[in-house]
Formats: structure tokens, C-alpha cells, sequence
């Protein structure tokens, strides 16, 4: 890398930030985040590991790794989700969560995700740590043999859009599979129809008190045009966002579906925003720069929005919060 006098310059220096890209439709945002997963998700694997996710930092000592796990665990303590759950994993990556939750948690995990190539890593990286084997077994469902105490879990990995979620698991009331929670971490900011998702998880749901559990990116409340303008669009065209909301907005969401709230939005944007500080230091190969160039303006802008990440954070513009929400 080049540098000036003492101070090294990172790659995402030197290139420009791309105008704003409107969305043409929900369907053409859908596609450009398939894209998008289909061609990064290796990336992301080699650069985060199995959670594509934010990390809960609770001391200054902890890895990207355990800050990750942290995450989780601070999800099931505020969800009280119970060991052995059915639980829907919507959004699940290359499966790093659904895995923890059916190995530490005994859950019966279905991961969905709109990535093809997801479900193929997702399978791999499951069939390694259960057999020592990248060979993908017969049959769906990956088993989890409780040891060392913990109750068993099972695992399986579907290719299907999350709009589409009650459609392909409740064709018919009576004939429908329905789950204890539905799982959703970093991913409904990327769903262009919020209502249809909290109403389809309504649905999908048992009643008396199965979960809802949410962690998710958002907009500060009451923000000028121009903090929208240089904060939160540059994160919503880099991220392949619909527009984002606030986190208030997501419990009016969840109660016109029918949910009561388990537990109100907890801001932990402090907590974890360190994530992008070592996610920009990740991402300072030139090579890594040239690959996303390659892949057209989509692929710059997203590294680009790495940068925008840490202002809104900094700024106090872009908020991370955690929720949990019940089926009566």
C-alpha cells in the first residue's frame, strides 16, 4: 500500500464512492442481492468466518470471533428461547447461527436463505464439523448428537426467498409446518416488504409465546435531509438496502401482525461497532478492491459502504438493536 509521510493509506482511499443507485422494483433489489450473495459469499467466509454477522464486544480483548458468538448467546438470553425449540432461521447465511443453535441449544434449525451458494457452503461447512468431511450427506437434515450434556439438534439448509416463507411452509392451515421461532439476524433490513414478513412469521408461528427474535441495522429517529443524504444512503446502496428504518417502526410492524413485545429494542450500537472497524482493516488487499471493481458498480459501492458503516456509527446516524416479539 501506498503511504504518505508515516500514515499508510487503505486501498478504499482511492477510489471513489458511486453516486446513489436507485432500486427499479423489489424484485430487481431481490436479484441484485442474490447476485450479490452469490458471487461474495466465499469472501465472506475467508474474511469473517462462519457468522456473517456483527459482533457483541464485551471487552477489548475478545475476538471478532467470540464477539460473534456473544451475539447470539445475548439473543437467546434477552428470547429466553427454550433448549429444543423448531426454530426458522431466515436469512441464514452459510449457516454459522442455525449450526450454534442446533449444537449448543438442541434446536431442530431450518436455515433459509436466498443464495444458492450459501446453501452449498452452509451444507459443507456443517457436514465438516459433524464428520470431518466435505462429502454432503443423503437426506436434509444434518444431526447433531448431543455430548457433554447438551441435548440433540438437527440442521437443514433451503434455498428459497424469505417473502415466499409462508407459501412454501403453509400451503394449507391444517397441512402447514409451523415453528417456535423464527429467527431473523441482519436480514429484514435487506426484505423489501416489511408487513409481509412480520405477518408470515405470525402465521408460521405456534401460539403461546413462540418467538420472534430480531437483531437488525436502523436509522436514528428524526434525522435532517442532509444526515440522510451523507450517512444513510450511502449505507443503503452499498448494503442493496430497500430504505432503512427505525427501530420503533419495526415494533409497529410487529404489533399490526399481532405480536406483543417480549422484549423492547435495545440499542447496542456501541457494542458492536467495532465489527466495521476490523471489517475495514479486513478489506484492505488492493486486490480485494480490484475483484469488487470487476463485479461492476454494486461491488464498489458495497466496500465503499464499509466506510459509510463507520461514520454512521461515529455520527450516531445508523443504530444496531436487538428485540424479541410474542405470539399470544
Amino acid at each position: 500500500m501506498a503511504q504518505v509521510g508515516t500514515e499508510q493509506l487503505h486501498p478504499g482511499d482511492q477510489h471513489e464512492i458511486p453516486n446513489f443507485e436507485a432500486h427499479e422494483s423489489p424484485e430487481s433489489l431481490k436479484g441484485r442481492v442474490k447476485k450479490h450473495y452469490e458471487i461474495a459469499s466465499d469472501y465472506y467466509y475467508s474474511l469473517w468466518g462462519q457468522h456473517i454477522h456483527h459482533g457483541l464486544f464485551r471487552s477489548a480483548s475478545e475476538t471478532k470471533e467470540q464477539a460473534q458468538v456473544n451475539l447470539i448467546n445475548y439473543l437467546l438470553e434477552i428470547s429466553g428461547l427454550p433448549t429444543g425449540s423448531k426454530v426458522l432461521d431466515v436469512g441464514c447465511g452459510i449457516g454459522g447461527t442455525s449450526r450454534f443453535l442446533a449444537r449448543e441449544h438442541g434446536a431442530q434449525v431450518t436455515g433459509i436463505t436466498i443464495s444458492g451458494r450459501q446453501v452449498q457452503i452452509a451444507k459443507q461447512l456443517t457436514s465438516k464439523e459433524i464428520s470431518d468431511s466435505f462429502a454432503v450427506p443423503p437426506g436434509d437434515f444434518f444431526n447433531y448428537l448431543g455430548k457433554e450434556g447438551k441435548p440433540s439438534g438437527t440442521v437443514r439448509f433451503l434455498e428459497l426467498d424469505a417473502e415466499k416463507m409462508l407459501e412454501h411452509f403453509q400451503p394449507t392451515v391444517k397441512e402447514g409446518e409451523s415453528f417456535d421461532c423464527v429467527w431473523i439476524s441482519e436480514a429484514l433490513s435487506h426484505l423489501p416488504n416489511k408487513d409481509l414478513f412480520f405477518s408470515s412469521s405470525f402465521s408460521l408461528l405456534r401460539g403461546g409465546g413462540s418467538r420472534l427474535v430480531i437483531a437488525d441495522w436502523f436509522k436514528a429517529p428524526g434525522l435532517s435531509p442532509e444526515q440522510e443524504e451523507a450517512d444513510i444512503k450511502p449505507i443503503e446502496d452499498g448494503m442493496l438496502l430497500p430504505r432503512l428504518y427505525t427501530a420503533d417502526e419495526y415494533v409497529e410492524f410487529a404489533k399490526r401482525a399481532g405480536f406483543k413485545i417480549r422484549q423492547k429494542p435495545i440499542d447496542i450500537s456501541k457494542e458492536v461497532a467495532k465489527t466495521w472497524d476490523i471489517s475495514w482493516s479486513l478489506v484492505s488487499s488492493p486486490s480485494l478492491w480490484a475483484f469488487a471493481i470487476s463485479q461492476g458498480r454494486d461491488g464498489l459501492s458495497f466496500l465503499q459502504a464499509f466506510r459509510a458503516m463507520r461514520r454512521g456509527y461515529a455520527n450516531g446516524t445508523f443504530r444496531y438493536a436487538v428485540m424479541c416479539f410474542e405470539k399470544p
